[in-house]
C-alpha cells in the first residue's frame, strides 16, 4: 500500500505513515462557516456531554479540548484500543473576535461555537448622499 503521505516527507515526519483521521485519534473533524456577524464552528464530539468539553478564545484562536472517561476493566489486557481518549483542536480565524460573546452548545453529538466577530471586523454599511 501506498502512503499517501509518499511525497510529502514533512507531512509523514508529523504524522507518521497512518492517514490522519477520526478513528485514528489524531484529528478531530470540523466544519468552519462564516457569515457577517459570526463564524460558526461544528465537530464531532460523539457520546460527550457538555461536562466532557472546553472551549477557549484568545485573541482569534478558538481551542476546542476534552476528555472522554473510558471505563477501566479491571483484570483485562487492553490488545486494541482506538476510542478516542482525549481531543485538542486549535482553529486560527482570520479575523478579530468578540471573545465576551462565544456560545458553545452540545447536542447530539456535534459541538457547536458560535464565535462572534469584533465590530470592527464586521462590515459596515455607508450611506451614500447626494448632492
Amino acid at each position: 500500500m501506498l502512503s499517501y503521505y509518499r511525497g510529502y516527507p514533512r507531512l509523514r515526519r508529523w504524522y507518521g505513515s497512518r492517514p490522519v483521521g477520526f478513528n485514528g485519534g489524531r484529528r478531530m473533524p470540523i466544519d468552519v462557516q462564516a457569515d457577517d456577524e459570526a463564524y460558526v464552528i461544528t465537530a464531532a464530539v460523539p457520546g460527550l456531554s457538555a461536562e466532557d468539553v472546553t472551549v477557549e478564545v484568545l485573541e482569534d484562536l478558538v481551542t476546542l479540548s476534552g476528555e472522554v472517561a473510558l471505563e477501566e476493566n479491571g483484570d483485562s489486557q487492553t490488545l486494541l484500543s482506538e476510542l478516542r481518549q482525549s481531543f485538542y483542536r486549535q482553529i486560527r480565524l482570520p479575523e478579530a473576535v468578540n471573545a465576551d460573546e462565544v456560545e458553545a452548545k452540545v447536542d447530539k453529538g456535534l459541538l457547536t461555537v458560535r464565535v462572534p466577530k469584533a465590530d470592527d471586523a464586521r462590515p459596515k454599511k455607508i450611506e451614500v448622499k447626494a448632492e
